[in-house]
């Protein structure tokens, strides 16, 4: 019952989302019937065609998505088709012809019939367009389908969430209504108000063709709605708050050799790792397996991506017979890039020899579930192993994982015989992955990798001078923000840099507004300041919301960078934010001490989302 009540609630938050905006004219063009034969059946039809799609996708997977597209493809015709027909009665006349046969004008918005048909057909034509718009709660009912295959309790989960998102629009005509009525009534302009209908119909088109409903608007509305449909998700599937919540009290007196925050969703950083590593510990009833490694469990199902990434789609099936190394990172994730030479070389020495290596891609911030923004991630960092891009968590749910970066390695049974959480302990590592082709049957292994060449961003930190915790800027997770003027939530503001910091506090200086993710500058020459003690300084940022690359200037105590400069600046200190991704601003060359970090962005509209340090 509780299920039904959160999938309920989750599907009337969708119309909070900005991304069902196109679809609202859709619903309000058919106020002018009684509820009965107007909206009712129109909210109806988007239910149901809602509910098919969403079904097809949990049984049918990417052949439904393709389905999807030729759907919405005939409904922007309708729908392009009805808008016009409200602008003109000539045209909804001669529109309508062709379908007199069926003894319904299906695209004369303004006739007289009274059928219900023609509202049933504009909402299964608008329910083509508002499946896109579903949040991490649909995504979780998908995921139990496609994990448990289709059920009853999957068909109620999905009505519920039809329920209640028809529901809120629902209430949103009544309230629309009124206010339609009114306008008529004082104004006696009912044919104005049907080409208002019809100029919004096809604005909406408009929005849906250009992509906006599930690109800009849908990116806007990743950090607003999907949080709360996340507590959500939460209630239902809880994460190991206590265990997150230990360590980052632990993080204080740690930060010499951590880099990452434990919080919610923070990562583990490496040298945490060394202390978790028993690499491949936890076993499962059953102890070892031939005498090797533990079994601590069956390979999940790994079937609940949205999208993959230099392979078909893979399944826990297809890969028995394989030994298979399973890696959870997000590619703004320092931790993460960290570890990736090692996984390419393990990809290149063992990859012929029975092992395959999938990246399981679950994103941080909202921007990383671009899939343009993964696909051009994975092609720069020369990833060419399978990708799995897990947008709604459903694998990282299915392993109930908690960590960025985290290994798990499989036996060739699809058997779990070792995890491993953060960076570190890869000669450990790769002897499993040794151990494991034996015991599968391999023979003549190359030799053991050895040391692996790492370059720029991908070098190793060095712990012993790590002194400064992983920071976001962020109301929701930001932390040590010095400032005399307080953060003022979501408003612009404008913030001055003090004289003089302590030891991992950092300001801002200029007009921001800061978000629950991230800070958006809003004039030029704004800054931030941050007095850190490591070697390595990164900073997550990306371009404004036009897209057009930011300059930026980098100092440390006031100078330019010079040899202390990082991958992303030159000695002068000067670089530019052309995309949305990890930047390493200072890879200090002599010796380690507190300093103070200043970039100043000579352009505004750049969003900027955490520090790490290595």
């Amino acid at each position: 019952m509780l299920l039904l009540a959160l999938a309920f609630l989750g599907g009337a938050l969708t119309i909070l989302s900005p991304c069902i905006l196109p679809v609202l004219p859709f619903v309000f063009a058919r106020q002018d019937r009684s509820f009965a034969r107007g909206t009712l059946p129109l909210l109806a039809g988007m239910a149901v065609t809602f509910a098919a799609i969403a079904t097809l996708a949990a049984v049918g997977g990417a052949w439904a998505v393709r389905v999807n597209s030729f759907g919405r493809l005939l409904a922007l015709v309708l729908l392009a088709a009805f808008g016009v027909a409200l602008l003109s009665q000539r045209v909804a006349d001669w529109l309508a012809r062709p379908f007199v046969a069926f003894g319904n004008r299906l695209l004369q918005g303004a006739g007289q019939s009274d059928s219900v048909l023609p509202s049933a057909a504009l909402g299964v034509a608008t329910g083509f367009l508002w499946a896109p718009c579903a949040g991490p709660i649909l995504g979780l009912i998908l995921t139990g389908a496609a994990l448990n295959g289709p059920s009853t309790q999957t068909t109620l989960l999905l009505f519920a969430y039809a329920l209640g998102a028809i529901s809120s629009l629902a209430l949103a005509v009544f309230a629309g209504a009124g206010l339609l009525r009114a306008f008529k009534k004082s104004l006696g302009a009912v044919d104005w108000v049907r080409r208002g209908l019809g100029v919004a119909v096809l604005a909406g088109v408009v929005a849906i063709a250009a992509g906006w409903d599930t690109g800009l608007l849908t990116r806007l509305s990743f950090a607003g709605t999907n949080r709360v449909e996340q507590s959500l998700i939460d209630a239902i599937h809880p994460r190991a708050d206590s265990a997150m919540q230990s360590g980052a009290a632990m993080q204080a007196s740690m930060t010499g050799s951590m880099s990452g925050s434990m919080s919610g969703t923070g990562h583990l950083a490496g040298a945490m790792s060394g202390a978790m590593t028993g690499a491949m510990t936890g076993a499962m009833p059953g102890g070892a397996a031939h005498g090797g490694p533990p079994v601590e469990g069956e390979l999940p199902p790994v079937n609940g991506a949205v999208a993959w990434l230099n392979s078909a789609p893979l399944t826990a099936e297809r890969l028995r017979g394989r030994v298979v190394v399973i890696d959870f990172w997000t590619y703004s994730c320092i931790n993460c890039l960290r570890t990736l030479p090692y996984l390419k070389a393990w990809n290149e020495r063992y990859k012929d020899h029975g092992l395959t290596i999938i990246g399981v891609h679950a994103p941080e911030f909202a921007f990383e579930k671009d899939e343009a923004n993964v696909r051009r991630a994975v092609s720069e960092l020369g990833i060419t192993y399978p990708v799995a891009i897990d947008n709604d968590y459903a694998i990282w749910r299915a392993f109930d994982n908690q960590y960025w970066p985290a290994h798990y390695f499989v036996d060739a049974q699809g058997r779990i015989r070792g995890h491993h959480f953060g960076e570190g302990s890869y000669e450990e590592s790769e002897q499993l992955i040794r151990e494991l082709l034996t015991e599968a049957g391999q023979r003549d292994l190359p030799g053991a990798s050895g040391a692996v060449r790492a370059a720029a961003i991908e070098i190793a930190p060095d712990e012993s001078n790590v002194g400064s915790p992983e920071t976001y800027l962020g109301y929701d997770r930001a932390a040590n923000f010095a400032s005399p003027v307080p953060v003022a939530k979501d408003q612009p503001a404008s913030y001055a840099v003090p004289a003089s910091l302590p030891l991992n506090q950092w300001t801002l200086g200029g007009k921001w507004i800061v978000g629950a993710e991230s800070a958006l500058s809003a004039a030029s020459h704004d800054r931030i300041v941050f007095r850190f003690h490591a070697r390595d300084l990164h900073l997550v940022l990306g371009p404004g919301p036009d897209g057009k690359p930011v300059r930026f200037r980098v100092t440390i105590e006031g100078r330019e960078p010079g040899a202390d400069h990082g991958a992303d600046t030159d000695a002068h200190g000067n670089g530019s934010v052309a995309e949305q991704r990890l930047y390493q601003l200072i890879r200090q060359s002599g010796a380690i001490q507190d300093r103070t970090f200043s970039i100043e962005f000579l352009d505004p509209g750049v969003r900027a989302y955490s520090f790490t340090f290595g």
